[in-house]
């Protein structure tokens, strides 16, 4: 039965081979410039005083590529799931070649289990291999860059792709057996697997870890805005990008006082009374916010990168096996 699949399966393994050997040998070429580009840039711009210049000129070299790569390692699970997973049982049904193999002493379960089986593997190697090439190549860019926690960059690096591949791949198994046909089950993927990363991204990976906070002095490089939101209603707000983290994942910037407390609207149109383009004195308003107020930021340290990343693969490991439970439920049935 296995080597039955692996015949079944065997040319789409090939044709992924080949790509990831002609992606392979595009970054072997383009790779050891980027290499090059930082050892003679970025290693010595502190000797220079050009630092923001190099790191600049450097993270925006060969950047149709970087987006390339990052895009490329979370398209595979998704065409995984499409092609490799909505197929494979699917096609069968179409062509009613099941029958032959449940009339040849292999029942509903090993049937479906080997060729959960053995795609499970080939998914999670051919996302694996992406994901380290992707690695290798942008090692310096990402080192320069100090932005993990980068929603594209998190689902494009270390274990989580291969999370992303084995769910991809069950969840086209698992719509290839509901609808038996192939069209309808590579659709059912492609909206589910979208569905799914993104709410996990957007809404379950920030909670994965309760965030830390810590309290920052306001300065006069502080990027406080004073707005008016509503008639009576004067607010103080700063912006993430004005606070410098490096390899940590910034969720919010607040102005508070020690009791967590933001400024009134009465202290500060007393402190920055408004003019037609913001506070009519800058560097006064910042002063007094800074004498009782501080930034309150809300953030996840960047050693929490990889407890995030093992937390993120095991909640898509454990939805692939839930959907797997139930491919071995439904195909079971008295009408499997």
């Amino acid at each position: 039965m296995i080597r039955f699949a692996w015949l079944q399966f065997r040319m789409q393994v090939a044709i992924t081979a080949i790509a990831l050997a002609m992606i392979a040998i595009g970054l072997a070429l383009t790779g050891p410039n980027l290499v090059h580009l930082y050892d003679t840039t970025v290693v010595n711009c502190a000797a220079h005083h050009n630092c923001s210049m190099a790191t600049t000129a450097f993270t925006n070299t060969d950047s149709p590529i970087q987006v390339f790569l990052d895009l490329l390692v979370l398209v595979i699970p998704l065409l995984i799931g499409m092609f490799w997973g909505a197929p494979l049982v699917s096609r069968e049904f179409e062509a009613g070649t099941f029958r032959l193999a449940w009339t040849q002493g292999v029942t509903r379960t090993r049937w479906l289990a080997v060729k959960l089986a053995l795609g499970a593997l080939a998914s999670m190697a051919a996302a694996g291999l992406t994901s380290l090439m992707v690695i290798w190549w942008s090692g310096r860019l990402d080192q320069v860059n100090a932005a993990p926690f980068d929603t594209l960059r998190f689902g494009a690096r270390d274990v989580v792709p291969l999370g992303y591949a084995v769910f991809a791949f069950v969840l086209g198994v698992t719509a290839g057996l509901v609808f038996r046909r192939v069209l309808p089950a590579m659709l059912t993927t492609l909206v589910g697997f979208v569905v799914i990363r993104e709410i996990v991204s957007s809404w379950v990976r920030p909670h994965l870890l309760a965030p830390a906070h810590i309290a920052l002095p306001i300065t006069a490089s502080t990027p406080v805005s004073i707005d008016q939101t509503a008639p009576g209603t004067v607010s103080a707000f700063e912006s993430i990008r004005g606070v410098s983290l490096p390899n940590d994942w910034v969720y919010s910037v607040n102005i508070a006082d020690h009791a967590g407390h933001a400024p009134t609207t009465s202290f500060l149109n007393r402190a920055c009374p408004l003019g037609n383009y913001g506070p009519v004195h800058p560097a006064a308003c910042t002063a007094r916010l800074a004498g009782r107020f501080h930034q309150l930021v809300t953030y996840q340290p960047g050693s929490r990168y990889w407890p995030m990343q093992w937390y993120e693969l095991t909640l898509f490991v454990g939805l692939s096996l839930l959907l797997g439970a139930f491919c071995f439920w439904w195909i079971r049935r008295p009408s499997g």
